[in-house]
């Protein structure tokens, strides 16, 4: 049975490498290691600085896909409108759950994560960590979107942040009414 990639990519694609977000691929590459002949993709990272090689035949396991579909893009800013889904578990196991959730490189869990990290301007300070993982999750989600509308990163992020500072207030109680 010949194996062929079931999602090929081109120079040029954006793809999604689940722990590290949205990269380009800038050449394919075919190298020899170890008396096999290997086929490479180059991934730029531009954000990091940071270039990947990752093997043609192991992006299913990875999970490395193209750009999310409209209908996923469409599904994940609805998710950002919903309300925040806080679980009463410690810190530390919410926290390894939402770094789970970024590192799928699925957009609608990415969403979730930078929705129930949002904190409106009124409410309390978020710990460091919070505030951490929400700013991974938020510019994961910014690059895809940013990726799909031919646009830049802090613009999608402006997007992000209006539907979060339009939709949060309703499921905070202001400081005010406290």
């Amino acid at each position: 049975m010949a194996s062929q990639a079931p999602t090929a990519f081109e120079v040029g694609d954006y793809v999604v490498y689940p722990k590290h977000g949205v990269g380009r691929v800038v050449e394919l590459q075919s190298e020899e290691i170890a008396g096999m002949k290997l086929d490479l993709y180059v991934l730029r990272f531009e954000k990091e600085r940071m270039t990947l090689r990752v093997p043609v035949n192991k992006i299913e396991s990875i999970g490395m896909r193209k750009l999310s579909s409209d209908k996923t893009l469409r599904e994940a800013m609805e998710t950002l409108k919903g309300k925040p889904k806080v679980k009463r578990t410690m810190w530390s196991r919410r926290a390894q759950e939402y770094e789970a959730k970024i590192n799928s490189g699925d957009l609608v869990s990415i969403a979730e994560v930078t929705r129930d990290l949002f904190r409106p301007e009124d409410q309390p300070e978020q710990s460091y960590s919070e505030r951490q993982i929400f700013e991974a999750a938020s510019s994961r989600l910014a690059r895809e979107l940013a990726a799909m509308e031919k646009t830049d990163e802090p613009t999608a992020l402006g997007k992000i942040l209006a539907v979060l500072r339009e939709h949060a207030p309703k499921y905070y109680e202001t400081a005010e009414e406290a």
